[in-house]
């Protein structure tokens, strides 16, 4: 499917914008540029430039770019979407500020729901009622749809989201609205539930449409800037965007349906180290990407991601486990399962009313940054903190893009935090360390210990700017002994958007008792399924040879509100089909929840089908064949420097190397391997070797 020389990916974070090159052969190239919050296209074409001016390319070479974006769920977050307008069916009115009945703070008394994103004066009802079974009781009348559709334009509505009781059932009333607006409207944008996700549960797919009605708008504007910056270096690859589920879909299909891209960063990281956990034999993987605002983990079993039905935005720790719910707004939409907390190395460091030291959620971004930075930054962050302990290159970073100013690092952390705690600066250093470290401890328990999984089992792939500066402490906390580096750490997640592959879901709701499936019905389903997702892969190039087709069910007791997700053995349908799904849901069913109920009935509720396009030549290479490093000019080892690591250990001059010096036998700790893009520190009692495919592997005792 590539027929130029290069393939670039784009990573948007909070702090930096990463940009990873990779040539057919497996030549890497990157650069990483501060990110440009008013703009984010603006740090993406000066970072493409600098690029392709160090390759000696122009942008006629570049064969695909694929973008992992925040803007969605940035507008989410900052509350500057769309002025939204909300159709439903009369008596559901107040379901989005109904929600469910979960707090993620049960006993704190003055929590309060996140505010709604369309205001109550916004949300319309219509008189029309659809039965669960798709029957018209009370048809929709055109005199009425319209009426509603003015209120909506004339109180200011941009996009209008339409959800109707049972739309998944029978979405002819939804459709009709739908006409209606387009006649009226043609420039409001449009999202009936019965496109976005047509699935049982009203405020699940309510808040799930209306989410899409609400970034829709942010969405188109800001990719149809991009394109133009792009074309303006002379870049006419196709723009592709990464989506929260692990594939990749066309910049049209991200405008019209831009639910599906909200967690599209975070999932980047996870991709790449899925197939390099192929690629190294690793196939049970914890993975954890530290940046400069969060820090994110997952899990990968027995080689296959690990996927959630639905996840919130803006709920402070975004956990798919099942206690951790009602603190943001829920997206009905599947997303590979990554546990995210507000601690990067931009995360600043605070005393609270009652003197304790607290680190995060608040972060210091690429502006100001953090106070080493030099950018007007005054709060001690992570980083600096990193930077008095010795792990980090006083002088620089980013290869020497990055100058740091190592002074107003020190002075901060002693003004407003060692002095007023009464401790030594790096005591207060080391504080902030460790609890920036408990923060982060989180997301890997709730990946991992709080869905019945023994880390111990698995291997820890960490990156980001920060990840391996932080990993192997925990590692040691997680009870993990084997830690994994990947090249370019600091831009792994880059590279990870190259790795993925273009993948649509499709659903169903089809509630029925296992027992009774008829395997003729559910065949029929799942065929119809496959013919949509045959042809939307079909008008992106990709032939039936070259399609990968799984299918899903939604499994549940009876009366039970939440459901597993469950793969079905490939083949023509059969009663064994059936037979093997119910055996399987058992056992996840005690793996995740602790128990099984032999005697309970068990009943499918949704039915799913994913649709993989394949590359004919592969999207990952068998090696990197060059560094981060490439195309810039080799270093000079630097002298040892003093590293802090705890107070029972204390200060100890430490060897600084380059990652190829780990050739050959494994290296005892301690030491600090410096690159362009990231620093790895390995602790006394750990060792460190690189690994046929350029990882480092590090060993615990």
């Amino acid at each position: 499917m590539i027929d130029h020389m290069f393939r670039v990916g784009v990573d948007v974070g909070g702090t930096f914008t990463d940009i990873v090159c990779l040539s057919q052969d497996g030549t890497l190239h990157t650069v990483k540029v501060p990110s440009t919050v008013a703009d984010y296209s603006q740090a993406i074409r000066a970072g493409l430039q600098a690029l392709l001016a160090e390759i000696g390319a122009d942008g006629s070479r570049v064969g695909e770019l694929i973008h992992g974006a925040t803007v969605a769920s940035n507008a989410i977050l900052e509350h500057k979407g769309a002025v939204t307008g909300l159709i439903t069916t009369r008596g559901f009115r107040d379901v989005l500020e109904i929600r469910r009945l979960r707090m993620p703070r049960l006993y704190d008394m003055h929590w309060e729901k996140p505010p709604p994103l369309v205001e109550r004066y916004r949300r319309l009802e219509v008189d029309e009622r659809v039965t669960f079974r798709g029957e018209i009781l009370r048809g929709l009348a055109p005199q009425e749809a319209r009426a509603v559709v003015e209120r909506l334009l004339e109180r200011g509505a941009e996009s209008i989201a339409v959800c109707l009781l049972h739309a998944y059932a029978n979405p002819e009333h939804e459709a009709l609205l739908g006409q209606i607006i387009r006649e009226r409207a043609p420039s409001v944008s449009i999202s009936l539930s019965s496109n976005v996700q047509p699935e049982i549960k009203e405020y699940e797919r309510t808040s799930t449409t209306v989410i899409n009605a609400y970034v829709r708008p942010v969405v188109e504007r800001y990719l149809g800037v991009l394109e133009q910056s792009l074309a303006g270096i002379g870049i006419q690859a196709p723009l592709r965007i990464m989506q929260s589920n692990g594939g990749i879909m066309t910049a049209g299909a991200a405008r019209e349906k831009p639910i599906h891209m909200i967690e599209s960063g975070p999932v980047a990281g996870v991709m790449g180290a899925l197939h390099l956990g192929k690629q190294i034999g690793e196939r049970n993987v914890i993975t954890f990407d530290m940046g400069g605002t969060t820090a994110k983990a997952s899990i990968i079993e027995e080689g296959e991601l690990t996927r959630s039905p639905e996840y919130e935005v803006g709920g402070g720790i975004n956990v798919g486990h099942r206690l951790l719910k009602g603190g943001g707004y829920l997206v009905r939409v599947p997303a590979i399962d990554v546990a995210e907390v507000g601690a990067g190395g931009g995360s600043i460091a605070w005393l609270d009313k009652g003197g304790a030291l607290q680190v995060g959620p608040h972060s210091a971004g690429a502006m100001p940054g953090p106070v080493c930075y030099g950018l007007g930054g005054t709060a001690p962050t992570v980083t600096d903190a990193n930077l008095v302990l010795g792990y980090v290159n006083p002088a620089y970073l980013v290869g020497g893009a990055l100058r740091l100013d190592a002074e107003k690092a020190h002075a901060a952390i002693d003004e407003t935090i060692a002095r007023p705690l009464g401790l030594e600066r790096v005591e207060a250093a080391y504080g902030i360390h460790l609890i920036a470290n408990a923060t982060m401890m989180r997301a890997l328990r709730s990946v991992s210990i709080e869905r019945g999984r023994d880390p111990r089992r698995y291997t820890l792939i960490v990156f980001g700017g920060n990840g391996p500066v932080h990993g192997v402490d925990l590692a040691r906390t997680l009870g993990v002994s084997r830690i994994v580096v990947p090249p370019v750490p600091g831009l792994f997640s880059s590279l990870g958007l190259l790795f993925a592959e273009p993948e649509h879901h499709y659903l169903q709701t089809w509630v029925m008792d296992i027992r009774q499936v008829e395997v003729a019905t559910l065949a029929g389903i799942f065929g119809r399924l496959a013919q949509d997702a045959l042809a939307t892969l079909a008008a992106e190039g990709y032939p039936r040879a070259r399609v990968e087709v799984r299918r899903f069910a939604d499994v549940r007791y009876l009366g039970q509100n939440s459901e597993l997700t469950l793969p079905l053995q490939p083949g023509p349908l059969t009663p064994q089909h059936l037979q093997q799904l119910g055996e399987d849901f058992a056992r996840e069913h005690e793996k995740t929840y602790g128990y099984r109920s032999p005697r309970e009935t068990v009943q499918i509720v949704n039915v799913r089908l994913i649709a993989r396009g394949l590359d004919p030549v592969g999207r990952v290479p068998a090696r990197l064949l060059a560094s981060a490093d490439a195309g810039r000019p080799p270093t000079s080892a630097p002298p040892p420097r003093r590293v802090y690591f705890g107070p029972d250990i204390g200060w100890i001059d430490t060897p600084i190397i380059q990652r190829a010096t780990l050739a050959g036998a494994p290296q005892p700790g301690p030491l600090i391997v410096e690159e362009y893009d990231a620093t790895t520190v390995v602790p006394p009692g750990a060792t460190a070797s690189l690994d046929a495919w350029g990882d480092i592997i590090i060993a615990l005792g």
